[in-house]
């Protein structure tokens, strides 16, 4: 997972049709990915997670293979289970330290449950 800075992120604008903002409420099953490269999602707050099942849904069910970004009041202790999720991206909010949020997916680097990236729970994977 790539992580970016608040400062680092410019906010998607209308002349750029291969990049949308998903709002939270919006359901992505129901949006025409046709020419979309990068689809943003937003946490408002950090106790708001639908952009989690907005990725996942993304992922899983529209097999959207663009960059998806998580934006927002981004914490480090999420970022792992937004990689799990389907996220590539992650801009932190404003003071979060970039060097503490890499930190994180030193500390996890193995789960027994699937996801994304690997849908198999860990003992039906191949020895």
């Amino acid at each position: 997972m790539k992580i970016f800075a608040a400062n680092e992120h410019q906010p998607v604008t209308e002349d750029q049709k291969h990049i949308i903002a998903l709002p939270n409420d919006a359901d992505p099953l129901a949006v025409d990915l046709g020419g979309v490269e990068r689809i943003d999602l937003h946490f408002p707050k950090f106790t708001d997670g639908r952009a989690f099942s907005q990725a996942r849904l993304l992922r899983q069910r529209r097999k959207f293979a663009g960059e998806i970004r998580a934006t927002g009041d981004v914490l480090i202790d999420q970022l792992v289970q937004m990689a799990r999720c389907g996220f590539d991206v992650a801009v932190l909010r404003e003071g979060v330290d970039i060097d503490d949020a890499q930190r994180q997916f030193d500390r996890f680097h193995a789960f027994y449950q699937g996801d994304v990236s690997h849908p198999l729970p860990h003992f039906r994977e191949a020895a």
